[in-house]
């Protein structure tokens, strides 16, 4: 019989399979016990499918620990400038979401439906910066795709159900999580169709995906690729319900002013024609925008039936882009201030410098995109230099950011 204290004994074992830490490679030692590298990777494991068996059932929400409108708009006000319909609009729509899936069946058969939004916006005002904010807030799973890459199904593009990957990954593809989300499809105007008149060819990446994206918002159970793209008769389909599903659009709809403006300035012919009729602001048409102008524009009656909240973004005036430049959380100064921070450097502009780029931003029509572009140029020198140097503080002038300005403008010309 052998001695317990022989070396061969003396060895530590793992706790869980008795292997000693020669048949293994590491232990990771305890108070009163050890685990080896296999045993700890299989207790992840099945710690982890422990917490998806507990998350299979949609986590509970409480109607009084959610934001109520007032408080999802303020929320945004910290980040978002200006746009106060828009929130309104976006807040009161999420809040109603959450009420819907709270809801349950009662003996008066009340079911409330779910309301689809479209947000209308220039370029630069702010609908995908509102989309990202407001993903912040939110107890359901949210996520952000692209209308521009999607085809009929059979043509070089992805599908229109690959909407619905990215959201089954934010879900952790956790169905029922997923079922209750909030999908915002960017840039929808890129998918009308090039005329008021039905395609006589087919328009496979603008009506045809018009018509894919009726059942995905009105509600219905859609096979979903699990890793997107293509659909292959051997994959593996995940079916998504998509009835509480919310869906918010957006788009610049560039060029829709004009079919808002024809519509305006149509006039009856006869007694009707002489009455005073209401003044029109011409600097912002879009606030005019209504479900016919989208048609115009090229969306299909039935897709503007099925979002029948239509809302607006204001082009940003001078004063807003000044508001935007230093205001938010996250303004494009203070991320500039924040860099420069990281180096250990105190960077300052000088407000005679604030003005002039709000000034370059209004002349280039790029909106709140365009006040980065110009940051950008005008510091991309010294972000070159200051890293290598042992400054402490740097103050840009409103001299040097006409130089840098400048400098950009030549050398864009000598390459053109």
């Amino acid at each position: 019989m052998e001695d317990n204290k022989t070396p061969k004994n003396n060895k530590r074992r793992c706790s869980f399979c008795g292997r000693s830490e020669n048949e293994v490679g590491f232990l990771i030692t305890g108070i009163n016990g050890c685990i080896c590298e296999s045993c700890s990777e299989q207790a992840y494991e099945i710690v982890q499918e422990a917490f998806h068996k507990k998350k299979d059932a949609p986590g509970e929400l409480n109607l009084n620990e959610l934001p109520k409108p007032k408080e999802i708009k303020e929320f945004l006000d910290q980040y978002v400038i200006g746009q106060d319909d828009a929130k309104r609009y976006l807040s009161v729509a999420v809040y109603n979401h959450y009420k819907r899936l709270l809801q349950k069946v009662d003996k008066d058969d009340v079911e409330i439906e779910k309301s689809n939004i479209i947000m209308v916006g220039s370029t630069g005002t702010g609908k995908t910066l509102l989309a990202r904010t407001i993903a912040k807030l939110l107890h359901v799973p949210f996520t952000i795709v692209d209308a521009t890459v999607l085809t009929e199904a059979g043509y070089v593009g992805e599908d229109i159900e690959s909407l619905l990957t990215r959201l089954l990954q934010v879900a952790d593809y956790n169905v029922p999580e997923a079922e209750r989300g909030i999908v915002f499809i960017d840039e929808i105007d890129k998918i009308a169709r090039k005329g008021d008149n039905p395609s006589i060819t087919r328009d496979v990446s603008g009506e045809g995906v018009q018509q894919g994206l009726l059942k995905l918002l009105e509600g219905s159970v859609v096979n979903v690729p699990p890793q997107g793209g293509r659909k292959h008769p051997d994959q593996k389909m995940i079916p998504v319900n998509t009835k509480n599903i919310l869906f918010i659009c957006g788009g610049a709809f560039d060029g829709i002013e004009r079919k808002i403006a024809q519509r305006l300035n149509t006039h009856v012919v006869g007694y009707g024609a002489v009455k005073d009729v209401v003044k029109i602001d011409r600097g912002n048409l879009m606030q005019y925008i209504a479900p016919q102008d989208l048609k115009s524009f090229g969306l299909i009656p039935e897709i503007i039936g099925r979002l029948p909240i239509l809302t607006y973004l204001n082009p940003l005036d001078r004063t807003a882009l000044r508001n935007i430049l230093t205001e938010p959380k996250n303004s494009i100064i203070r991320q500039y201030v924040k860099l420069f921070e990281m180096d250990g450097v105190k960077l300052e502009f000088q407000p005679e410098v604030l003005e002039y780029i709000v000034d370059k931003a209004v002349e280039y029509k790029l909106g709140a995109r365009g006040l980065r572009s110009i940051v950008e140029t005008i510091m991309m020198d010294v972000m070159f230099e200051i890293p290598s140097q042992k400054a402490k503080t740097y103050e840009v002038t409103l001299e040097f950011a006409k130089k840098q300005m400048g400098k950009a403008n030549i050398s864009r010309m000598q390459t053109a």
